[in-house]
C-alpha cells in the first residue's frame, strides 16, 4: 500500500490540494492549443514535465515518457508503472532533486489538457443496482425492475472508441430516430432527451493473448488507472433503437473522459468490499480481493450541484467487469478503456443521470438559479468531479470531466 502523503514532500502544495504526492496522476498537456503534446504529472497546482526530468536524471524509462500519449507507458506493465511512480515520488521527497524538478514545473492553469491515451476499444457497463432498478421502474413499471440476468453477470455493451473525447470538448446535440408515446411512427430529428451519465472509467495497460481469459486476480496487472467519464446519452433515440441489440446511436455520439488518470497504486486507502452479491456469482467472478472503491462523485449543471453519486455502492466491481469482459477469450489491448455505467446511490440526490433525477422529465429539477431542467438544454455545461480517501486524512482527486452542449447541426 502506498503510504506517502502530502507532508512527505519539499514541493509547495496548497493546503487541501487533492493532487498531493500520494496521488501523482498522469495526463497529456500542451503549452498552446495546437502545440506539441507531452506527458505530465499533476502535483498541487502544477504539472511536471516528467519526460524532461527523467531524461536529465538518466532514467531508463525516460523514452516511455517522451511520447505524446500514455500508451507506451501503459504497455510497459505493472513493474514499470510502479518503478516510474516510485522514482517520481523520490524526486518530490528528496531535496537533492529540487533544482531539476523546479526547472521543469509548469502552472497547470496555463496549460491545455488532452485525451491522455489513445483508445483501443471501449466498453460500457451497467453495474449500479440502484441505477438499474430506477431505469427498470421508469421504463417497465409493470414488470420486474431488473432483467433476469442482471445479478448473474456484469451487463455491458461495446461502444465506439472513436468518439471518446477529452474533457472540455463541446458535445453537439445528436440527431436520430425517436418515437414518443402516442406517436404512430418514428420521426427524425435532434434528441429531445439529452442526458448525462456520471461514471468511473478504467484504463487498460498490459494486453492479453487472444483466446486467453484474464482471471479476476490479475486485474491490477492489467489496469493502469482510473479516470472520470460522462457517457452522454440521447434517451429518446436510445429507447426506440435499443431492442433487441442494445445501445447504438443514442450513445455513440460522445463519451467524455477526464484529463488525469489516477494510478491504481494511489487508491490503496480507497479500497473497500463490494456490496454482498446474492446469488453468489460463478467462480470466474468470485472476488479474490476487495476492489470496491470509495469514490465520492459530484455532478454540477451550470455550476449548480445536482447529485453526489457514491461509487462505493456499485454492485459489480471493476475487477469483475474485466474478468467477464475477457472470459470468452476476447483479448485486451493497450489503451482499452471501460466504464462502470451510471453511478447512482440509494438516495434521490445520489442519482447519476437526469433520467433518474427527473424521473424521465415527470419531476423537473430545480437549479440554484431558479430555472428547471428535465433534460439538457443547448448551452448547458455539465461538470463531474470526484475524490477518494488518501493516506493521513488526505484526499485523492480525479480532477473534472466537463462538456458543453451545442445545438444540433442537422
Amino acid at each position: 500500500m502506498d503510504e506517502t502523503h502530502n507532508g512527505d514532500t519539499w514541493f509547495d502544495i496548497p493546503p487541501g490540494s487533492e493532487f498531493g504526492v500520494a496521488n501523482l496522476p498522469f495526463g497529456v498537456y500542451s503549452r498552446t492549443e495546437d502545440g506539441p503534446r507531452k506527458i505530465g504529472v499533476a502535483i498541487g497546482d502544477s504539472v511536471l514535465d516528467v519526460a524532461a526530468i527523467a531524461a536529465a536524471e538518466g532514467e531508463d524509462f525516460a523514452p516511455l515518457l517522451a511520447a505524446e500519449v500514455l500508451n507506451p507507458l501503459l504497455a510497459a506493465g505493472r513493474p514499470t508503472w510502479r518503478a516510474v511512480r516510485e522514482r517520481i515520488t523520490t524526486w518530490l521527497r528528496d531535496p537533492a532533486h529540487r533544482p531539476m524538478v523546479l526547472a521543469h514545473r509548469l502552472d497547470r492553469a496555463g496549460l491545455h489538457l488532452h485525451l491522455p491515451f489513445e483508445v483501443a476499444d471501449y466498453v460500457d457497463f451497467y453495474a449500479s443496482e440502484h441505477h438499474a432498478r430506477n431505469v427498470g421502474s421508469i421504463f417497465r413499471p409493470d414488470s420486474a425492475a431488473l432483467p433476469p440476468n442482471w445479478k448473474h453477470l456484469p451487463i455491458g455493451y461495446h461502444g465506439r472508441a472513436g468518439t471518446v473525447v477529452a474533457s472540455g470538448q463541446p458535445v453537439v446535440r445528436p440527431c436520430g430516430q425517436r418515437k414518443q408515446t402516442g406517436e404512430d411512427a418514428p420521426s427524425f430529428g435532434a434528441t429531445r432527451k439529452l442526458d448525462i451519465e456520471a461514471e468511473v472509467g478504467f484504463v487498460v495497460g498490459t494486453p492479453s493473448a487472444f483466446g486467453e481469459p484474464v482471471p479476476i486476480e490479475r486485474f491490477a496487472d492489467h489496469v493502469f488507472g482510473v479516470c472520470l467519464v460522462n457517457d452522454w446519452s440521447a434517451r429518446d433515440i436510445q429507447a426506440w433503437e435499443y431492442v433487441p441489440l442494445g445501445p447504438f446511436l443514442g450513445k455513440s455520439f460522445a463519451t467524455s473522459v477526464s484529463p488525469w488518470v489516477v494510478p491504481l497504486d494511489a487508491l490503496g486507502h480507497a479500497r473497500l468490499p463490494s456490496p454482498p452479491q446474492d446469488p453468489a456469482p460463478p467462480s470466474y467472478l468470485m472476488p479474490d480481493a476487495d476492489w470496491g472503491l470509495d469514490i465520492a462523485m459530484e455532478v454540477r449543471l451550470n455550476g449548480h450541484v445536482i447529485s453526489r453519486p457514491p461509487f462505493g455502492s456499485m454492485y459489480w466491481s471493476a475487477a469483475q467487469q474485466l474478468a467477464h469482459m475477457t472470459v470468452n477469450g476476447a483479448s485486451l489491448r493497450t489503451g482499452d478503456f471501460y466504464a462502470s455505467g451510471t453511478v447512482s446511490g440509494p438516495e434521490p440526490d445520489e442519482r447519476g443521470s437526469l433520467l433518474e433525477l427527473t424521473w424521465d422529465a415527470t419531476e423537473p429539477l430545480l437549479l440554484g438559479d431558479g430555472t428547471h431542467r428535465a433534460y439538457l438544454n443547448d448551452g448547458d455545461v455539465v461538470t463531474i468531479s470526484a475524490s477518494a480517501p488518501g493516506p493521513a486524512g488526505t484526499r485523492i482527486g480525479f480532477g473534472e470531466v466537463t462538456g458543453q452542449v451545442l445545438p444540433a447541426t442537422a
